[in-house]
């Protein structure tokens, strides 16, 4: 049996990694650790590389799951001939963790509970850890009911109510489960050398307690807006990317998973990258309250340090770490023979001049909790607006993370705008008058130059790049930071030219030649009609996109335009953020709406600002 598809899988996070449950029963990837740490179970890049499986046993078996209400608690019923079983999985939370201390110091155990529900159901356990992505089979041995795994660093302990005999590294056990039957199995993890034990709580408490905790952080989320319950599983989704020690939200739990079936596009994104801040900032503060927005932007101020040497680091590890090289695990097949398979990821070398708009962008938005402005943060600010203002004449890897040659493009200096006019705005709170002045007249020079060089006559668009005739769904974020309104003859014809020749079926790919739909690509495209005043069709298409998650409600970073199969790393922080600040945005359009139907002064959101229009 192989891993499956990428969207059979529920995903499930304990604050500080993240384990990935299929459809069957199998755990397929879990890095106990930390996110970005050595897998025991890496059935989703090689049938080789360990799983536990917890399967019914009989021909015909049909599934239905779920999270439990406010959690990423997964309950998997199995209906067979025979009778139903229920199997419920969690990531244990520290004991009576709630709210924002959740994740914060969890155990690293993995909690199955087995429940019958009726009739007598034959059921089959496969304890086959593997360490070190697959490299190493562990020496298993059994006593007092514990099985214990040890190889190297790494050291399992598991318990379970289901006899288990092992052999050749493996455990394998079978019980017949009659409804009223409970069956709990525990799996902790620690390090081999730190002296201590993995922890074995009971699985039931494990499952409350989890519950308790994902529902007492959910009750401080109360998000009201359109799509309510939509952003409330992606806020849970990319509060579950977050490694809770630092803070840091991880672009994905895996690596690896190939932008196209067969391809060699496989990436490592288990990492954090400084190009999503504004937007993740913009989804937490949209579907959560600032506690989380302002200890992000306290993260990334303590990762950067100093900006003194004109290159501003563009990701990193979970806690801080830059050096983030990459290298491929030859001894992996791969997803559906996707090669290679990486850890590390070598974009941390690049140059990407969007980030220091990014982080701009963000500040401003939490420029009410900046004040008073540490000396610490407002030298970072200052360091990278003047960055922009000699950065963006420089070409650079762009927000794809190109590894072919640095270009002009647009994006990248519609960032450095982004920078730019975010400093300025913040005036002497950053700086004197002649910073201020700096920073305008470079403002003004990028955006003279990206009307100028980034629009293309024939192609009645702009560009992905200064002089190009290449169309890229990048420039869709003009709009959105508030370079230019949707509705600018120019930027309309963008927005019509970049839908027809990049979209199909609401997917929009980011370039011609991409393989596949890139999920958030086509929420910038919904939010870019509903700023242009077609909010029906924004709406059309942003529902469209919202049935294309799984039956979880999870998304990866792209969706094949053809077969409609999800693809890339998953589950993918920015598709989800994509979706929450689309919903906000249709909101905030319906809100004004409705105002100006009863005279009263509506509020629309523009680039990361709250304003007023007048009726």
């Amino acid at each position: 049996m192989d891993s499956g598809r990428i969207s059979e899988h529920g995903f499930l996070a304990d604050g500080r990694s993240a384990a990935l449950v299929d459809r069957h029963g199998s755990v397929n990837w879990w890095c106990p650790a930390r996110f970005d740490s050595p897998s025991v179970f890496g059935r989703l890049l090689d049938d080789r590389a360990g799983h536990w499986s917890i399967t019914p046993e009989g021909d015909d078996v049909r599934v239905s799951r779920s999270y439990l209400d406010d959690s990423l608690v997964l309950r998997t019923v199995f209906h067979t001939g025979t009778g139903s079983v229920a199997v419920t999985d969690a990531l244990a939370l520290e004991p009576e963790a709630r709210g924002h201390d959740i994740g914060l110091r969890s155990p690293r155990v993995l909690a199955r509970l087995v429940e019958g529900l009726s009739g007598e159901v034959p059921v089959r356990v496969e304890f086959a850890p593997r360490f070190e992505y697959g490299r190493v089979t562990a020496y298993l041995t059994h006593a007092a009911g514990v099985i214990d795994a040890r190889a190297g660093a790494c050291r399992l302990s598991l318990r379970s109510d289901v006899p288990l005999a092992c052999r050749h590294g493996d455990a394998v056990g079978r019980a017949t489960v009659r409804a009223g039957d409970t069956l709990r199995l525990t799996l902790g993890y620690a390090p081999t050398y730190d002296g201590g034990e993995p922890a074995l709580p009971a699985a039931d408490r494990v499952v409350a307690d989890a519950v308790t905790g994902w529902r007492s952080w959910a009750d401080l989320h109360d998000y009201q807006g359109l799509y309510r319950d939509q952003v409330r599983l992606g806020a849970m989704v990319v509060q579950g990317m977050t490694y809770q020690p630092s803070g840091a939200i991880v672009a994905a739990a895996t690596t690896s998973l190939p932008e196209q079936v067969g391809g060699d596009r496989n990436y490592d994104y288990r990492y954090v990258w400084v190009r999503d801040f504004s937007l993740t900032l913009q989804a937490l503060w949209r579907s959560a309250c600032p506690d989380e927005a302002d200890r992000q932007f306290s993260w990334v101020a303590r990762a950067m340090g100093r900006i003194d040497d004109g290159r501003v680091p563009i990701m990193y590890g979970v806690e801080g770490e830059r050096d983030l090289t990459e290298h491929a695990l030859d001894h992996l097949r791969g997803y559906a023979d996707s090669r290679p398979v990486l850890v590390g990821n070598d974009a941390w070398t690049q140059r990407q001049n969007d980030v220091l708009g990014e982080i701009l962008d963000a500040a401003w938005l939490m420029r009410h909790y900046l004040d008073p402005m540490s000396p610490d943060v407002r030298h970072l600010l200052r360091a990278l607006a003047d960055q922009a203002v000699h950065s963006w004449r420089l070409p650079d890897s762009g927000m794809w993370e190109a590894r072919d040659a640095e270009r002009h493009y647009v994006s990248s200096k519609v960032q450095c705008w982004t920078a730019l006019d975010r400093a300025v705005r913040f005036g002497p709170r950053l700086g004197d008058p002649a910073d201020i002045r700096r920073w305008a007249g470079a403002r003004d020079e990028v955006r003279a130059a990206v009307l100028r060089r980034g629009w293309n006559d024939r192609l009645g668009a702009y560009t992905g790049a200064f002089d190009s005739d290449r169309l890229d769904a990048s420039v869709l974020l003009m709009p959105l930071v508030g370079f230019l309104p949707a509705a600018d003859p120019r930027m309309r014809s963008t927005i019509d030219v970049v839908e027809r020749r990049l979209s199909r079926d609401g997917l929009l790919r980011r370039w011609d030649g991409d393989p596949a739909g890139f999920v958030i690509c086509s929420f910038w495209l919904a939010s870019c009609l509903a700023l242009a005043g077609e909010q029906e069709r924004a709406t059309r298409l942003f529902e469209q996109l919202a049935g294309r998650v799984n039956d979880l409600g999870l998304y990866a970073e792209q969706i094949d335009q053809a077969t409609g199969e999800q693809v890339g790393n998953f589950p993918q922080a920015f598709s989800h953020i994509g979706l929450i600040n689309a919903a906000g945005l249709l909101t905030d359009i319906a809100e004004r709406r409705r105002d100006l139907a009863t005279d009263r002064p509506h509020f629309v959101t523009t680039g990361t600002d709250v304003v007023a229009t007048s009726t």
